[in-house]
């Protein structure tokens, strides 16, 4: 059974995780939320408008999974998270470091071969029960280092909005790491808050992608 391996299920049941399920309305709150942002923007932001929509679907995706864990399901909750990461870190090179298209879609591909690559090797060291987390750890690098592009490149406040994402997103790992690591001290499981804090991260960097400014 595919979600097994999450502390909190217990069964084959459509409900057997009801706090990872309902959770994940953080990512429809957090795509409500940047929609209202973008309409009240001064002008159109489609890469922006697709990238709250694929939140939206970031929560389907997920809540499927949730409650069927089948592999079709795993594939609806783990493509569109890799698409937005893929996509928005281009639209960073794009936004906010002034890269032209070309260059800043060459290097969001980089960008997920690199998280690939390194998730293949932090895999092998980690307990088993937080393997599933080295995939993650690329996104927080990049993270940390499109902040400090933006910071040196004289935008102070998108850099620290940033930065503040990274944060989220750190902690918000550390709940999914330890999901399973502390399944016995805590019997339904951290991984509700994995969904949680990550609604908060996606508004987190759509806020910064709609509010700064447009580079180049």
């Amino acid at each position: 059974m595919q979600g097994s391996s999450y502390c909190e299920r217990l069964s084959g049941a459509f409900w057997a995780e009801p706090l990872n399920a309902v959770s994940n309305a953080a990512f429809l709150l957090a795509a409500l939320m940047a929609w209202r942002l973008l309409r009240r923007a001064s002008r159109r932001d489609r890469p922006a408008e697709a990238l709250t929509m694929l939140v939206a679907v970031i929560g389907v995706g997920s809540f499927l999974f949730h409650t069927m864990p089948q592999r079709w399901t795993l594939l609806a909750d783990v493509v569109p998270i890799q698409l937005f990461a893929l996509c928005y870190f281009g639209l960073a090179l794009s936004r906010f470091l002034g890269l032209s298209p070309l260059a800043a879609a060459l290097g969001a591909l980089l960008f997920l071969a690199a998280c690939f690559g390194l998730a293949a090797g932090l895999s092998s060291l980690l307990p088993a029960g937080m393997r599933g987390s080295a995939g993650y750890a690329g996104f927080m690098i990049g993270l940390a280092g499109v902040a400090l592009a933006v910071r040196l490149r004289g935008d102070a406040v998108t850099a620290a909005r940033i930065a503040l994402a990274g944060l989220v997103f750190a902690l918000s790992l550390t709940f999914r790491s330890l999901d399973s690591v502390l399944c016995g001290a805590v019997p339904f499981g951290l991984h509700w808050g994995w969904h949680l804090l990550n609604g908060l991260l996606l508004y987190l960097l759509l806020r910064a992608a709609i509010l700064a400014p447009r580079a180049g």
